[in-house]
């Protein structure tokens, strides 16, 4: 694919302390951009400086909802190169999203080359303190300017990059979990194998609610039962009882996550048992009761690995640990040992970026 690429000429200054930075707030000097007509298919890919977008106020994305997106993450390694970690995993997922929203499909070499050359113009943005990354989101939104409902035929693809600290402002350390049995995130046959929009829009009563009753995240349960576990906010979730693994089915309502998968790999290779099954909500509580449950965590791209020590479930609390687990300790040392480059990696799962453009 050929891309375009237009310098800034008055390039952002970086922040003085990336591990201050947040999540998300600030961004590198350029972003890509890509449209898609029915008559020319994806074309115009290019890389400009970074600005507000133009888009008409009748655009589709507005009123239907028609996006999709991904999160990865790039690090710096100890002797100064950058890599990305799995990225043609996110890539594959994006497709699948898109599929499901109808968006236009894409080659999967294009979007790789396309964040690869982004990271490589920018990669001065990659910090180099401890638990600093550059974060990369890739976008895909329907841009037909009509209220009227019908397929899509025009899109945008679009990637940004912000430097980023911890996602956990407080560092690793158990959260605090309220079980939601009022509202769901998703139900089978719906997106929420998707990584949309509206899937985490649909999340944010349930997560103010939670937080008005001094809880960190929301784990969520199926849309039909109202039973069995799903997701922990927007992680996935893993269970250890009894010295064995259990983590939520994905039954279509969960999403794949890359970071879930990495887990399940290792945790096997270190010779664990692990299960992925229907997990009741019943379950989770006679674990907790009977002092059978020794640790959960919740596991995604942007918090890597986040220990979970309370739970409340329809007024019930159970506090079971003020302390990190052993396992989810040694699955963040370890993955993040991994994407630093600060442990070797016998999977294959990192990806070099070159040096120049």
């Amino acid at each position: 694919m050929e891309i375009k690429i237009c310098r800034t000429t008055h390039p952002a200054p970086k922040p003085e302390d990336p591990r201050k930075a947040g999540f998300g707030t600030i961004f590198t000097d350029h972003m890509f951009l890509m449209d898609y007509s029915p008559d020319k298919g994806w074309h115009d890919a290019r890389i400009v400086p970074m600005a507000p977008l133009s888009i008409h106020p009748g655009a589709a994305v507005f009123h239907y909802g028609a996006e999709v997106f991904e999160g990865l993450k790039v690090y710096r390694t100890p002797d100064g190169h950058v890599q990305m970690f799995r990225p043609m995993d996110n890539v594959e997922r994006m497709r699948n999203s898109a599929e499901r929203i109808q968006l236009p499909d894409f080659k999967p070499e294009d979007m790789l080359d396309a964040m690869r050359t982004l990271v490589a113009l920018d990669q001065d943005w990659v910090p180099s303190a401890p638990g600093t990354s550059l974060y990369v989101r890739p976008v895909e939104f329907c841009s037909d300017v009509d209220l009227g409902l019908h397929s899509i035929t025009s899109a945008t693809f679009m990637i940004l990059l912000s430097p980023v600290g911890s996602y956990l402002s407080g560092g690793l350390r158990p959260v605090s979990i309220l079980i939601e049995d009022q509202d769901v995130r998703a139900v089978r046959g719906g997106t929420g194998y998707a990584k949309c929009g509206g899937n985490y829009a649909a999340a944010n009563r349930a997560a103010y609610r939670a937080e008005q009753k001094g809880y960190d995240q929301v784990l969520w349960l199926d849309g039909v039962n109202r039973r069995y576990i799903e997701e922990v906010g927007g992680m996935n979730v893993m269970f250890k009882i009894d010295g064995k693994i259990v983590t939520p089915a994905l039954t279509g309502s969960v999403l794949p996550g890359i970071t879930r998968r990495s887990c399940i790999q290792l945790l096997k290779d270190k010779g664990y048992e692990v299960e992925e099954r229907l997990f009741p909500v019943d379950e989770l509580e006679e674990a907790l009761a009977s002092g059978h449950l020794e640790e959960a965590w919740g596991c995604g791209t942007a918090a890597v690995i986040s220990p979970i020590g309370k739970f409340c479930y329809k007024d019930h609390v159970y506090e079971f640990s003020k302390e990190n687990g052993p396992c989810a300790q040694w699955l963040y040392d370890t993955l993040t040992g991994i994407q630093w480059g600060t442990l070797p990696d016998p999977y294959g799962w990192t990806y070099p970026i070159p040096k120049e453009v």
